[in-house]
This record gives C-alpha cells, sequence and structure tokens, in this order.
C-alpha cells in the first residue's frame, strides 16, 4: 500500500486524535527520509516544469491546520524547489469587506491554477465552514450547503480545467502546539508570527477537531481527495507530503510537447549562423558551438562552401586560441 492510502481520509473514517499527531505511518528512520525527501523535491521540480511546458492540465495543492502546523514550512522544504514561473502561493487570511459582499467561493476562484501551472493554498476555501462552524457565524443549514457547494467547485475544476485536486490536513497535537508558540516567543525570528487570536483559538480545540472531521468525512472525493498528515514531526510531514505530491505528478504524467516547427530546418539555419560567424573572424567564442556543428553533422558537413577538414581546422584554432595563455 502506498502512502498515498495510508494516509488518504474517507468519507466513513479519518483519525485526527493526538495519538495520531506524532506518529510516522510508513516512514523510513528520521535521517532516511529527509534524505529521500530532498530527492523527491528534485523530481517534483522536474515534473512540474513538465507540466509547465505540457500547457494542458493543472495542480491544486490545499494545506490546512490549526495554527502552527507547519503549512509556510511544508511549502518552504518540499514545495519551495517548483520553477516560480509556473507556480503561485495565496494564503487566504480573512475575507476583506469586498470578499464579503460575494459568493464564499469568489475570492478562490480567481486563484485556482491555469492550464501548466501548480498552484498552492496556505489555508482555503474551507476556513469559510471551519470558522463559521466553530463560532456559529452562519445557520447549520448553509454550512451544510457549502459542503456540497465546495465539492461540486472542486468537480467543476476536474472536470472543466483539467485540474487535479490534493488537500492536505496537517494535524498536530495540542502539546506540539503549545511547544511551537514558545519556540515562537524564543526565536526573534519568528516573534512576527505571534498573534494574541493563536491563544483564543486554541481556547476551541476541541470544536475544531469535530469541524475538520466532519469536513474530511464530507469533502474527500475521488477528484479531490484529503490526506491527513500527522505533523508533530516536521520530518516526517515533509517526507509525507512529498510521496503524495511526486505519485500525484507522476500520475498526471504531464509530457513536453512536441516542437512545431521543421527542426531539420532549424539545424541547418545555425550551422549557416556558425559559419557565418567563422567567416568575420569570432572563432574563440564559437569553439563549443563548433563541437556541436561537427558532432552533429561529421559525415555530411559541406555548407557555405567551407569543407568539412577546413571545418576541423577552424574548429582546432578556436580551441587553441581558447586555452592560449594570458600575457603577464
Amino acid at each position: 500500500m502506498t502512502l498515498a492510502k495510508t494516509l488518504r481520509a474517507s468519507s466513513k473514517s479519518c483519525r485526527i486524535d493526538s495519538d495520531y499527531a506524532s506518529q510516522t505511518p510508513g516512514a523510513l528512520s528520521e535521517k532516511a527520509a529527509i534524505k529521500a525527501t530532498a530527492a523527491i523535491a528534485k523530481k517534483i521540480r522536474s515534473l512540474q516544469f513538465q507540466l509547465y511546458a505540457e500547457n494542458r492540465q493543472s495542480l491544486l495543492i490545499v494545506l490546512q491546520g490549526l495554527d502552527a502546523a507547519g503549512k509556510d514550512g511544508t511549502i518552504k522544504h518540499v514545495l519551495g524547489m517548483m520553477n516560480p514561473q509556473g507556480c503561485t502561493v495565496t494564503s487566504f487570511k480573512q475575507p476583506t469587506a469586498i470578499e464579503l459582499r460575494h459568493d464564499f467561493l469568489w475570492r478562490i476562484h480567481q486563484h485556482v491554477p491555469a492550464q501548466g501551472e501548480v498552484a498552492i493554498f496556505n489555508r482555503s476555501h474551507y476556513e469559510d465552514v471551519l470558522v463559521s462552524r466553530v463560532h456559529q457565524l452562519s445557520p447549520k443549514p448553509q454550512i451544510n450547503l457549502r459542503y456540497d457547494q465546495i465539492n461540486q467547485f472542486e468537480s467543476l475544476l476536474a472536470t472543466q480545467s483539467n485540474t487535479r485536486v490534493i488537500k492536505f490536513f496537517l494535524h498536530i497535537s495540542r502539546e506540539e502546539q503549545l511547544a511551537r508558540f514558545a519556540a515562537r516567543l524564543d526565536d526573534p525570528a519568528k516573534n512576527w508570527k505571534i498573534s494574541t487570536s493563536d491563544y483564543i483559538e486554541r481556547q476551541h480545540w476541541d470544536a475544531y477537531r469535530e469541524s475538520y472531521e466532519l469536513l474530511l468525512r464530507k469533502t474527500s472525493t475521488a477528484s479531490a481527495p484529503w490526506y491527513v498528515i500527522p505533523s508533530d514531526h516536521k520530518w516526517y510531514r515533509n517526507y509525507a507530503v512529498a510521496c503524495i505530491v511526486l505519485e500525484t505528478l507522476e500520475g498526471m504524467a504531464p509530457q513536453f510537447p512536441k516542437p512545431n516547427i521543421d527542426l531539420s530546418q532549424v539545424r541547418e539555419e545555425f550551422h549557416n549562423a556558425v559559419l557565418q560567424e567563422v567567416r568575420l573572424g569570432r572563432v574563440k567564442a564559437l569553439a563549443k558551438a563548433m563541437d556541436r556543428v561537427i558532432a552533429s553533422r561529421d559525415d555530411q558537413l559541406k555548407l557555405a562552401g567551407i569543407t568539412l577538414n577546413e571545418v576541423h581546422e577552424i574548429n582546432r584554432q578556436a580551441k587553441q586560441v581558447r586555452k592560449k595563455p594570458k600575457s603577464s
């Protein structure tokens, strides 16, 4: 069984008690997991580049968790190696006055990934059912309706935009959260993260746990699954998320598109451009380019009146010029 199957939430049950937060199902040793995560991150970057070049499908990664669960850390250590040119990160805070004048998905939809992109949500549309339920900001029938609307929204992304959606609940224990709050107090570089609201929300721990359990059961679907990531151990959190993102991208199987031009004609133009530079006497900077010409056309190169032997001789001279020591 893959790690993705092990950690995937189902509509029947999901475990988010404090004991589970410190477990490491399917893990290697800490040292081996850290090493594996670094290697996986490189594979993720390569596949993301192929996704960007292909420009036919996209990936949405949703990160949810209580305060100090490690959403920023996950982005930094696992997803930070992605090419920024094809990746966006959006952090959703409390809705603005303008956003509140629209439906709750309005502010979300404008940040979903376009074809070829990976979008990462640091918190998301799920705040509108979590916080509303815990603090009773909306009537229960309206909240219950939102679960269905979220499922429909994510289904729309999958069927109309060819967007794969994967969602991670970074699960920490009460004890670990308090330890991370202490670290923020002790480290000046983390003081800026401190908020009095963290301690206010902590008082609603059990209510949030129940709200998350309900959310996971109602919105973990085949096209947009939830994964519960035990996150007391940061190294395991990074490893688990990296494995699932890699497995998802491999399943998407992005391919580099075929060129829409005649490469043989372009190669001919390249060779002619190189030989033109040779005629102008700019041989020093062309040593590597000449190596490429000879390697690719060694048995047939007779362009612009220059024979193959002459090209070899020009290339030899260029290398000598490049290796010639500077006079003192």
